[in-house]
């Protein structure tokens, strides 16, 4: 429900690499027989899970953590770009979240209703979604990009008592407000207004409610939560149909803590930069819940234009993103190296640094110091999820010695059902059931493919006032709940799980074979002339079978740089075809690309950069 018309690939700016440290490998003898040994043993090597968290409830992991790390560090926020971050610690944090419950529960008695929070990554979403989580009322995290009337319907449809709402989102909200008479109150972030009809600075309510605690009401804190109570309403993007409603609870969100601290090792000293959009599951509950489980920091990019500074400047460990930003970072970074002309001797060096790495001789972040240095000096591990990524991509992430994970879920299991184990990496898959979860394929074809289905501690209670498609997508089997995913793949005889497509997405040829528009579009956005790509099956008047074909949006700038500038729609179209039939040659003859359309404009996407499949094709008819 978000076009992203604004949307622009941060440009990744790097000095002329040097990479003055070559000498010191030229002084390290390789053993090569000890790299054959040492890669024999790592194929035996038995892997085993963390330690991880056992939480039963967000609440108890808001308790524990804020006794546990009350002098440390959680938010660095950065108010006014030119202006210094702003450090929030844990004590401070948690002094807001019961101040703000109290005076929500107490002073404006919202305790068990439905509260709207909407807005950018701000300190004070923080805060009212753990205030929610803690027992407040039941959250309804809503995308900030949506127009004016889906505000309106989305505050309408889950009958929200309050609104929770930026200083960026007042105009819009006080517009809105006048067809609402349902809502009692809307609340302003970074205001200290008094109550004024139904308007209310948050700031104000934090105060009313620290004071409250002063003189001795504890009844937020005493306030005991259902771990399977229903706590949160997320209305899901819709990239091929009307959003629904998914429904989750306290246990859900915990277990996605649990779940990801048995498979990466996190520490207090960790720090995760939060760049995707707080209303969706992955960054709230993966970006947000899991680094407060455990003691972690979060610094809060700025925006897009502001990652490089924003990364430089706080210095994170981590980075929880999506395929499209990993994508340009090594596509700038790629560029850059090529530039300076040192793309062969850098090759060269992946390749003597993977073998030293083998028998544990690790000096990655010496020969790549240039790149780690830009990227803040302390990243150590990137995650990408919510997209299928090229696995070329995701080597060449650990081939300069960062730790690349891949997560896949759905908002409807609030989201991780999978994730790559830091101990057991597999660059391309989406890695392995969490613990606590099952996935299996049903029905699998010839190649194993067949829809994912997941059984999950994480998986939502059901569709919001929609018991229909809540039994198309729930089924028991043996007392045990099963989601029906939607997601077309595959998995290997390790466990891990490989997604090809998405079922809605399917093209289905007059013969009955499926072709997945998703397999095609990795290949296709290999050649880096090919900035984005969509493939979908083209209704042709007069013809029985679909047309495949391929929605491109050239990469201007490589076509400039390789052919020259000045060059016309029809020379660009030969290129991108050309690219094109390099594809097909790959491909069986039923799944080759028969029509090339060149976009001249952005997608219609969701906020975690997915096309909206459904918006595009029903604009081309």
């Amino acid at each position: 429900m978000r076009i992203l018309k604004d949307f622009k690939v941060p440009n990744f700016k790097f000095p002329k690499f040097h990479l003055k440290e070559l000498d010191e490998i030229d002084e390290v003898k390789v053993d090569y027989e000890k790299v054959k040994k040492a890669e024999e043993n790592q194929k035996k090597k038995k892997t085993k899970n963390y330690d991880g968290t056992s939480f039963e409830t967000v609440k108890e992991i808001f308790i524990n953590s804020s006794k546990e790390y009350a002098d440390r560090t959680f938010l660095l926020e950065k108010f006014n770009p030119k202006g210094d971050w702003t450090t929030i610690t844990y004590n401070q944090f948690k002094n807001e979240v019961i101040g703000l419950g109290t005076a929500l529960t107490r002073k404006l008695n919202l305790k068990d209703t439905r509260i709207v929070i909407i807005g950018e990554n701000t300190h004070h979403w923080y805060v009212s979604y753990m205030t929610m989580l803690c027992g407040a009322g039941i959250a309804v995290p809503v995308d900030k990009e949506l127009p004016e009337n889906e505000i309106e319907n989305v505050i309408k449809r889950a009958r929200a008592s309050a609104v929770i709402f930026s200083t960026k989102k007042a105009d819009v909200i006080k517009k809105v407000s006048e067809n609402l008479p349902d809502v009692k109150y809307f609340i302003q972030m970074n205001s200290d207004q008094e109550i004024e009809g139904r308007f209310v600075g948050l700031d104000y309510l934090i105060e009313e409610g620290k004071a409250l605690v002063n003189g001795g009401d504890n009844s937020f804190m005493s306030i005991e939560i259902n771990p399977d109570e229903f706590k949160v309403l997320i209305f899901t993007s819709g990239t091929t149909s009307n959003a629904k409603g998914v429904m989750l609870c306290n246990r859900n969100l915990a277990q996605n803590v649990n779940a990801a601290t048995a498979y990466v090792k996190l520490t207090p000293d960790d720090r995760l930069m939060s760049i995707l959009p707080l209303h969706h599951t992955y960054e709230s509950s993966i970006g947000f819940l899991l680094p407060f489980g455990i003691g972690a920091s979060i610094s809060v990019c700025q925006g897009l234009k502001h990652i490089v500074s924003d990364l430089q400047e706080t210095k994170p460990t981590a980075l929880l993103t999506v395929p499209l930003l990993v994508e340009s970072l090594y596509r700038k970074i790629n560029a850059n190296i090529k530039k300076s002309k040192k793309d062969g001797l850098v090759n060269s060096m992946i390749h003597v640094t993977n073998a030293l790495k083998v028998v544990g001789v690790d000096i990655k972040r010496k020969v790549f110091n240039e790149i780690y240095e830009n990227l803040g000096g302390r990243l150590r591990i990137i995650v990408s999820a919510a997209a299928p990524i090229d696995a070329k991509i995701g080597k060449w992430v650990e081939d300069i010695g960062i730790l690349f994970l891949q997560g896949y879920g759905l908002t409807e299991t609030a989201p991780i059902a999978a994730l790559t184990p830091d101990f057991e990496t597999k660059v391309g898959s989406a890695g392995k059931a969490v613990v606590g979860a099952k996935l299996r394929i049903d029905h699998p074809n010839e190649n194993g493919e067949g829809e994912v289905l997941i059984c999950s501690k994480t998986l939502m209670l059901g569709y919001y006032e929609d018991e229909e498609a809540t039994k198309e997508a729930i089924f028991e089997e043996n007392g045990e709940r099963w989601f029906h995913s939607g997601d077309i793949g595959y998995m290997d005889n390790d466990g891990f799980l490989y997604i090809t497509g998405r079922s809605k997405n399917v093209i289905v040829t007059q013969n009955g074979k499926n072709i997945y528009p998703e397999e095609i579009e990795l290949m296709l956005s290999k050649h880096p002339e090919i900035k984005e790509c969509m493939v979908y099956g083209k209704e042709v008047e007069g013809e029985k079978e679909l047309i495949i074909t391929a929605k491109v949006i050239p990469n201007y700038e490589v076509i400039e740089e390789k052919y020259g500038k000045d060059l016309n729609d029809e020379e660009v179209y030969k290129i991108i075809w050309d690219k094109v039939k390099e594809v097909n040659k790959e491909l069986t003859s039923y799944k080759a690309i028969k029509k090339l359309e060149i976009k001249h404009d952005d997608f219609v996407k969701t906020t975690t950069m997915k096309i909206k499949r459904f918006e595009e094709i029903k604009k081309d008819k």
